[in-house]
């Protein structure tokens, strides 16, 4: 895997540049409309008094904090804001590569790339374990590769890229054997709004002082450009990740912290069920037409994101490169998560093209 150069942006750049229409179906930017009340919460704003455009509370405001505790059943101590879930991830590496006496960070196989990206920068040394194949985590090849050089693992569900929702049980078992070598785990929950089947539970259910879960609003407020995520550390790790987030950003944008916090009050929970409805639809067209294409692929239970598989045709960056110039469709190779998924391609499903997309794959594959 390489993570000199961010292979989503290499891949955005050279579908833009393309001789063809390219459907983009590389980035995981929701297409669809934010809350009506992050509009009307920036547009007030722009009419604030001059203090309110100056420096928030490094950690975050006040008042979201409060609202992201109240969710999630924690103290507003715990809680900082960041800038995105990306920062978040980084915060909860860090602390678990200070805090911990190893080194080794445990990451699924399939994997999101930022993290051994990030691991790798910090110090730590990534280590990949494959899932079972349909996403789900192999607990035992997990648990044995938990160590007492093992700092933290690392696991994200509903899962980018196989669109796997983790059962709380397997999730317990792996910090059980965390705890038991001093380890943290670290538990990306930023798709828990598209759990499309209803099993999603979160991490925080799970009474552990080993156990920080990150999240933010950008994939279920559809506001990637905001960058307001947020984690939750256990009391004794809290301090020094407010520092380091102090030392690495200052604070975070006070609007777009404003405009969410009013959204999360406001928002109903029937805009979120139009956003999974939006999806369940886009999966079903799709995989219709990878089945058209003669084309192996998962079915997530989460996410927005399917794996698919074709005959004679792996997911390297050649092929996908080729698939910009010869079908116009854009897509992410499968090396790019790791080596169990190397023949494959993932298609993010957060475009309204995405029915002309499944045609021009069934049509160059078919």
């Amino acid at each position: 895997m390489q993570y000199d150069t961010p292979q989503f942006f290499h891949l955005m750049q050279y579908a833009n540049t393309a001789d063809r229409d390219v459907i983009d179906m590389v980035s995981g930017n929701p297409d669809w409309e934010p809350p009506k009340t992050i509009r009307t919460a920036l547009k007030t704003y722009a009419d604030a008094d001059p203090d309110q455009f100056q420096y928030p509370p490094s950690d975050g405001l006040t008042t979201l904090k409060e609202e992201i505790a109240a969710r999630r059943n924690v103290d507003p101590d715990q809680v900082i804001v960041t800038n995105g879930t990306g920062e978040a991830n980084y915060l909860a590496m860090a602390r678990a590569l200070e805090y911990c006496s190893g080194s080794t960070v445990v990451l699924t196989d399939p994997v999101y790339p930022y993290y051994p990206g990030k691991a790798t920068m910090l110090g730590g040394n990534p280590t990949l374990v494959a899932t079972n194949v349909d996403g789900s985590l192999d607990i035992d090849a997990m648990v044995a590769a938990i160590d007492d050089d093992t700092a933290c693992i690392v696991l994200n569900t509903p899962n980018n890229p196989t669109g796997a929702i983790y059962d709380l049980s397997s999730v317990r078992t792996i910090i059980s054997a965390a705890e038991e070598h001093d380890a943290l785990v670290i538990m990306d929950e930023v798709y828990d709004h598209f759990d499309l089947t209803g099993s999603f539970e979160s991490a925080l259910t799970i009474d552990s002082a080993n156990c920080i879960v990150t999240s933010g609003f950008s994939k279920s407020m559809a506001i990637t450009g905001f960058r307001v995520g947020y984690a939750i550390f256990p009391e004794p790790l809290v301090d020094a990740a407010k520092t380091r987030h102090m030392l690495v950003n200052v604070a975070g944008s006070r609007p777009a912290q404003q405009a969410v916090y009013e959204a999360l009050r406001e928002t109903p929970p029937e805009y979120y069920e139009s956003a999974r409805e939006t999806i369940r639809d886009r999966i079903a067209a799709f995989t219709t037409a990878l089945d058209a294409a003669g084309a192996e692929y998962s079915r997530p239970d989460g996410s927005f994101y399917v794996l698919a598989r074709f005959d004679g045709f792996p997911g390297t960056m050649e092929n996908t490169k080729q698939l910009i110039d010869e079908a116009g469709v854009a897509g992410m190779p499968g090396a790019t998560f790791g080596t169990a998924r190397s023949d494959w391609l993932r298609f993010a499903l957060v475009t309204p093209r995405v029915e002309e997309a499944a045609d021009r794959l069934a049509a160059y594959f078919g």
